[in-house]
């Protein structure tokens, strides 16, 4: 018999009180820019035994405006913005060429907590994708010396074969340069910090530019 769909979402229970503990948020006390408060949440999520709490949605758009959205991981955020890295020839590499804007999403069940960033995007310099890509894993880098990502690919082992060979240059030449690897950095003009609660009584808490300058405007919003 097949499963029933249905009947396995009314199943669930998302963050029932018998297993999870989720600790409050409390604007008045919130820094004044949202990446301290990032930080700090990134932190109290990784203690707490989050799973790969550095993966996140990244959505892009299209030249004709259609969303596209995949799972990716932070690099990096710092004063310059939230940093990842991709193939500029991929599919988001050519979508963030023609539009320049982009949306982040993470997803913290263990403590019942999202973050949500929006703003432009640019392109990091050579230098610094370059050290991003060398700071990482042998695995990493041998996944960004494959290439080819989101073109057709013939067979399974024409996937295995250019992996092998990536993998062998790798171990070789660990200083090995990818020439599309391209490092990009979202400046936030939007920063939403969304705190669960089991009465459904959600805080959320919004950094916005003031005018598009360095000061913050915070808010809160109905859940």
């Amino acid at each position: 018999m097949g499963t029933d769909l249905h009947e396995l979402l009314r199943s669930l229970r998302v963050w029932d009180p018998e297993v999870t503990e989720l600790p409050p948020l409390d604007p008045a006390a919130a820094p004044a820019e949202p990446l301290a408060l990032f930080t700090a949440w990134f932190a109290e999520v990784v203690a707490a035994g989050q799973t790969e709490p550095h993966t996140m949605s990244l959505a892009t758009s299209d030249e004709e405006g259609r969303p596209d959205v995949r799972t990716v991981m932070l690099h990096g955020a710092d004063a310059d913005g939230w940093a990842f890295a991709t193939h500029a020839s991929s599919r988001k590499g050519r979508q963030l060429a023609a539009r320049p804007y982009a949306a982040l999403g993470f997803y913290w069940p263990a403590q019942g907590r999202q973050v949500r960033v929006r703003g432009p995007v640019t392109v990091a310099p050579p230098a610094a994708a370059r050290a991003d890509l060398h700071a990482r894993s042998t695995g990493a880098l041998a996944a960004a010396l494959t290439g080819r990502q989101s073109e057709v690919l013939g067979s399974v082992e024409e996937l295995r074969r250019a992996s092998e060979d990536a993998w062998e240059l790798a171990r070789r030449e660990p200083d090995t340069e990818s020439a599309t690897w391209t490092l990009y950095r979202l400046r936030p003009e939007e920063v939403e910090f969304f705190q669960g609660d089991e009465r459904r009584r959600h805080v959320r808490l919004r950094y916005r530019r003031e005018d598009g300058g360095a000061g913050w405007v915070r808010e809160l919003l109905w859940p």
